[in-house]
Formats: C-alpha cells, sequence, structure tokens
C-alpha cells in the first residue's frame, strides 16, 4: 500500500524511499511487531475465555508439563498471522505475485491449524482431532498450486529446475523429467509442506519453535533481497530472480510478529502459538524458499525442524519394526527432557544450534 507513495516522489521528493526494500522491510519489522504487542493482550484474554481448560496436554510427556502448562490457551498463532497479514499489506508491493503466492499459502495453513487447534481445544484431544489424511490432502493441494503458480510466474526451464548450493550455476532441470512440470511440482509440494509440519513438531516448549523460525526469516530475507536484486546476485553467482527481493518483506513481518509473540510465549507462556500458527510459519519459510530457488538451503537453515522431523521418523519406525524406541521421547526436545535437561536448557541450546545452522547456509551464498 504504501510502496505507492513511490508515485507521488516526483513532487514529494523523500517519499522515494518506499521505493527501496531495505525501508520497507524495516517498516514491515515494526509494524508487525506493534501490532502484535498492542492487540495481543486482548487476543490471549479472548481465547482464554472462550477456550476454558486451554490446550491439551500430553499425559505422556514430561509431567512438570501437566502441572506447569495446564490451562494455557493456544491458537496465539492468530496473532502473528493477523501482524504478518497487516505489516505486509501495508509495505510490500500488492503488484509483485510472489507476495500473494507466499501470503495465500501462509493464511491457508494457518486456516488449516486453526481447524485441528478448534478440534483440539474443544474436544480436550491431543491428537486425531482433525484426519491426518484429509490435513495432509489440503496441504499438498495448497503446495502443488502454490509451485504450479510460482513456476508460471519464472522464467520457462529455470523456474522448475532445482538449484544446487555450493556449485556455480548448477542446476538440475526437473520440469524436462515429467509434463507439466510435475516432478518439480513434486518437489515444491515436499519442501512447502514438509517445512509446515517440521515447524509444528518443533513446536513443543516454551518459545522453541518461534525463534528458530525467526532466525530462518531473517535468513531468507536476506536471500531474498540479494536473489532479487541483479547486481547481488550477479557478483555472489547465485540465480537472479525478477522480483523476488519483494518477499523480504515478508520475511521482515515475520520477524517482527515473532519478536511480538516471544514476548508472550517467553517462560512461562501466556499462549501457546498452536498449529495456527506452526504449520503457517513453516508453510511461509517453505514457499519463500521455493521462490528464491534456494530449496536445499532451507533444509541447511531450518535443519533444527529436520532433525525433530527425523527423530519422530525414526523412533516410529523403529517402534514398529523392532518394537523398541531409539529416542526416550519424541520429537527430538522431549528426549532430552527426559534425559533430565531443564525446559530451558533445551530451548536456548535448539537456538543456539539455529543460529549455526543459518550461518552455515548463509556461507553457501558464497562458496560457490
Amino acid at each position: 500500500m504504501l510502496y505507492e507513495l513511490v508515485s507521488f516522489s516526483d513532487q514529494v521528493g523523500p517519499l522515494n524511499v518506499f521505493r527501496y526494500i531495505t525501508f520497507r522491510t524495516g517498516g514491515a519489522i515494526m509494524t508487525a511487531l506493534l501490532f502484535v504487542f498492542l492487540f495481543g493482550p486482548s487476543i490471549i484474554d479472548g481465547l482464554r475465555v472462550r477456550q476454558g481448560k486451554g490446550q491439551p496436554i500430553r499425559e505422556d510427556g514430561p509431567q512438570s508439563h501437566i502441572i506447569k502448562k495446564q490451562g494455557t490457551p493456544t491458537m496465539g498463532g492468530l496473532m502473528i498471522l493477523l501482524g504478518v497479514t497487516f505489516s505486509t499489506l501495508l509495505w510490500a508491493n500488492w503488484s509483485n505475485p510472489y507476495v500473494w503466492v507466499v501470503l495465500g499459502v501462509t493464511l491457508s495453513f494457518g486456516a488449516i491449524g486453526f481447524y485441528d487447534d478448534y478440534l483440539k481445544v474443544s474436544r480436550q484431544a491431543t491428537s486425531h482431532a482433525f484426519s491426518g489424511k484429509i490435513k495432509l490432502a489440503l496441504e499438498i493441494a495448497i503446495a502443488g498450486l502454490a509451485t504450479w503458480a510460482i513456476m508460471a510466474l519464472g522464467k520457462p526451464g529455470f523456474s522448475s529446475s532445482l538449484a544446487i548450493p555450493f556449485f556455480k550455476d548448477s542446476m538440475l532441470p526437473l520440469g524436462t523429467v515429467l509434463p507439466y512440470g510435475l516432478l518439480f511440482i513434486f518437489v515444491g509440494v515436499i519442501v512447502i509442506s514438509g517445512a509446515g509440519n517440521s515447524v509444528n513438531l518443533t513446536d513443543g516448549l516454551d518459545g522453541l519453535a518461534i525463534v528458530p523460525v525467526m532466525i530462518a526469516a531473517a535468513t531468507f530475507g536476506l536471500i531474498a533481497y540479494l536473489t532479487g536484486n541483479v547486481k547481488f546476485a550477479g557478483h555472489l553467482q547465485i540465480h537472479y530472480v525478477v522480483g523476488a527481493g519483494e518477499l523480504a518483506i515478508i520475511c521482515g513481518a515475520l520477524v517482527g510478529a515473532g519478536l511480538g509473540f516471544l514476548w508472550f510465549n517467553a517462560p512461562p507462556a501466556m499462549i501457546f502459538m498452536g498449529d495456527t500458527g506452526s504449520l503457517a510459519l513453516g508453510g511461509a519459510l517453505g514457499t519463500i524458499a521455493v521462490a528464491v530457488k534456494h530449496e536445499i538451503v532451507l533444509a541447511i537453515v531450518g535443519g533444527l525442524f529436520v532433525l525433530e522431523t527425523l527423530s519422530v521418523i525414526v523412533q516410529v519406525a523403529s517402534f514398529k519394526l523392532t518394537g523398541k524406541r531409539v529416542f526416550r521421547m519424541a520429537p527430538l526436545h522431549h528426549h532430552f527432557e527426559q534425559k533430565g535437561w531443564e525446559e530451558s536448557t533445551v530451548v536456548v541450546r535448539f537456538w543456539i544450534i539455529s543460529v549455526v545452522l543459518a550461518l552455515i547456509g548463509l556461507a553457501t551464498l558464497k562458496l560457490r
């Protein structure tokens, strides 16, 4: 919206500042942060009144959770989504189609998570509230449409290819393997839906998921800006994607809304993110990664989410095949809790891992 003020920069020179992505990204961060700060308390109060007993807590988990977290409301992702949407609409260039694709996936995944949270709260069930098959089918459909749209927006051949980090100009032409770019759409579905569910699995302790999400969003905000700038992309020898720089605005909004949410989610949490937030944030990161052609880099930057997901896969597979568990409890953060680590210790150490992985991911921009 504010980007349109650039049209009047000939008459009012200072309005030219709205042309710069860096300025608008900073504005998006502050706007989303202030939005959550201002409206967060009323949202929390409203959810607490409507939910009564709050989010149901797993009885097979650490017993401290039942004592400390009982009655805490969920669906805190609503304040994040509202902050991100408002900030993005205020600062982003509405004529950029990538903005609408990412925002569409974010809100769609958020709606799926909201319905799942609603069923859990109303039925006081920790799982199986929403049919897993239907939930996954909806995610796949949304991710597939988003990937197809991204593929249609880019240059033929390039937009349906998979970029390989660490190697200059290396692309796997997935779009030519199967007709209509079906193989690339399949990869996009895995990246987007996988990211959404990975963040969802990570969201199990106060503040655990939101900080790695912010770290990943900040990282991809920088990647989007560099990828969308022909000079920087040429200097770093990364693939230039026309219009991708505008996605830095959404990344900034994610960081700002995440900071605001962390204020209320810091231990002891006043509210949980819930599937409403975790699915939406993961889906947003996955879609941005596909749009800027850094799908594999997301697996590095979001390595913590990958580890959490793998721990669940390994645990389930091991138990079904051998009847034995590899971890004391899955996802991974609960394993360390069961080993005696304090919740705050697990959270902070996982944050540190996220920072290290983000730095490794950024290093791929230069190691080519």
